[in-house]
């Protein structure tokens, strides 16, 4: 498999993602559903922190991965939903240096939302991986 990162202004790299990514050759694709800030048996966690609540966000997205013998450095999709986008970007070098660390830039959106499934949380990662 080979991948191409595709930026025509580089101004998203300072913040860790490339405009886009072509993705080539033989490959395997996992959808990743949402990933919050919850424990192994779903129980919202760090209420009220989003440092904390995108830090176990990532811990889970990596377990999904895991599972699937990937990694964040397979990761060529990244979208982020957050009920607090200046709160969000506040605390973004948390998943910037993560995803830095792991060799990856998957092109990103942040959406603000009005809330997420369970009102306590802040933040959700939906990421697609190739392999």
């Amino acid at each position: 498999m080979e991948r191409i990162a595709v930026n025509p202004v580089t101004w998203s790299l300072d913040f860790g993602f490339n405009q886009g990514e072509i993705v080539s050759g033989p490959s395997r694709v996992l959808y990743c559903a949402g990933q919050t800030a919850t424990s192994d048996d779903g129980k919202p966690q760090h209420d009220g922190d989003m440092a904390a609540q995108l830090g176990r966000s990532l811990d889970n997205l990596e377990s999904v991965l895991g599972e699937a013998s990937m990694s964040l450095a397979d990761l060529v999709r990244l979208d982020v939903y957050t009920t607090d986008v200046d709160l969000l970007l506040a605390h973004y070098g948390v998943l910037a240096s993560r995803l830095g660390a792991a060799g990856a830039a998957p092109p990103s959106t942040v959406l603000g939302v009005a809330r997420l499934a369970i009102p306590s949380l802040m933040v959700e990662l939906e990421g697609t991986a190739v392999a």
